[in-house]
């Protein structure tokens, strides 16, 4: 459209629940710092009930004007296709172009660039129940006993096997998209897409039970066993380890909540794979979100491996603040882990698993957990820590330097 801030996906920010809800909160944040995007958002606001949507088209609009207005601000419509030798924020989005993208490649290695997502559900570790799962890696692996139960196993019997298979092979799934078939899958299958060829296949590739007796009951060989493995270094979220799919979400929950010790799930996220252009930020981004190869150029928005609109611009929000810091010789106070973009920063730049970093929306399980709280109060106690650490460090911004 030639517009910035366009909307394409949809028009929502999602819920604006700043009391219970984590994305509610992350508005709430991105308000208080005095951000343009939920600024513009605010103003162009739709009915949707206890979401934020907007006229897409006011918005954009209203983004480019107040932009182009600004006088500190020119806007340049050419392609990028290297990297600036000069400072910059690097925001090019999930699609960004060949030219640029082969340039980052380049400098940050082959691997550390992805194109696709490819998704495992992730649960949050107090919704599996223990009693019917436990904790070991395959033939207790490991030097330490940490490693020897990095995973959590849910185990099948040959009866609930065949269920969730037949349940795999009936749920809806979304198409795939001109392009995500080449290649790339040939080595991430959706799990579905793998049981359509052989229902016993997932016994032998991500399923297989052999190396983990059940010690619930250590007389009965498990059929099949699932396993989740840890994705953050809080240890608050695990993921289902081989299960990129492409069914849709509904009927994910349906279906995965049919494995044993799953019966509760909640999920932090649920699986998928599509076109997305995104770093693994973890090995390449400091705490400033720079290029630890390059320091001059930070990235922002959902290259960083953050998910979803509003997201993608608190990125852009920190990215910004902190580049104006350091152009201005006063140094930024690190933003506090337990605010939302403080959770969503730490998991992108160190708490997240490397090797299995995948783009991530903002969800409880990325902040400190809060155990001693109850858990019909948790969610409420999150928040309001959040908000009052995010007042005082946006006070802190606000405090003239001393000469």
């Amino acid at each position: 459209t030639g517009e910035l801030a366009v909307m394409v996906c949809s028009n929502a920010f999602r819920s604006d629940d700043c009391e219970q809800i984590a994305v509610g909160l992350l508005h709430w944040e991105m308000r208080a710092a005095g951000g343009l995007i939920m600024e513009m958002a605010d103003a162009h606001a739709l009915p949707a009930g206890g979401a934020l949507a907007v006229d897409r088209d006011a918005f954009a609009t209203a983004v480019t004007a107040r932009l182009r207005a600004h006088p500190l601000v020119t806007v340049v419509d050419d392609e990028v296709t290297t990297l600036p030798a000069t400072r910059a924020i690097i925001a090019t989005g999930p699609l960004t172009s060949g030219a640029l993208a082969q340039a980052i490649a380049t400098e940050t290695g082959q691997d550390a660039l992805a194109f696709f997502d490819a998704i495992a559900p992730i649960v949050y570790t107090d919704s599996i129940d223990m009693g019917v799962a436990w904790e070991q890696s395959r033939y207790d692996k490991g030097d330490t006993e940490e490693e020897q139960r990095a995973y959590i196993n849910c185990p099948m019997t040959k009866a609930q096997y065949e269920d969730f298979i037949d349940a795999l092979l009936a749920a809806d799934k979304t198409e795939f998209h001109e392009g995500e078939t080449t290649g790339y899958f040939d080595g991430c299958l959706p799990n579905e897409v793998i049981a359509e060829r052989e229902r016993e296949t997932l016994r032998f590739g991500p399923m297989k039970p052999v190396g983990l007796p059940n010690p619930h009951q250590p007389d009965v060989k498990p059929y099949a066993v699932v396993q989740l493995r840890r994705d953050n270094k809080l240890g608050t979220l695990y993921n289902i380890v081989g299960f990129q799919t492409k069914m849709k979400y509904g009927a994910q929950t349906d279906v995965f909540r049919r494995i044993p010790g799953l019966k509760e799930a909640r999920f932090a996220r649920l699986g998928g794979i599509h076109r997305n252009t995104f770093l693994n930020s973890p090995t390449l981004l400091d705490d400033q979100m720079r290029l630890r190869s390059k320091p001059h150029l930070r990235f922002a928005g959902q290259i960083t491996g953050v998910e979803g609109y509003v997201e993608s611009a608190a990125m852009g929000l920190l990215a910004g603040r902190m580049a104006a810091s350091e152009i201005l010789g006063r140094p930024m106070e690190p933003v506090p882990p337990e605010t939302a973009m403080g959770a969503l920063l730490t998991h992108i730049t160190g708490g997240a698993d490397a090797k299995t970093f995948q783009p991530m929306n903002v969800n409880f399980g990325l902040f400190p957990p809060l155990h001693e709280v109850r858990k019909k109060e948790r969610k409420e106690a999150y928040t309001t820590r959040a908000k009052a650490d995010m007042a005082a460090w946006i006070s802190a911004q606000r405090k003239p330097v001393p000469a």
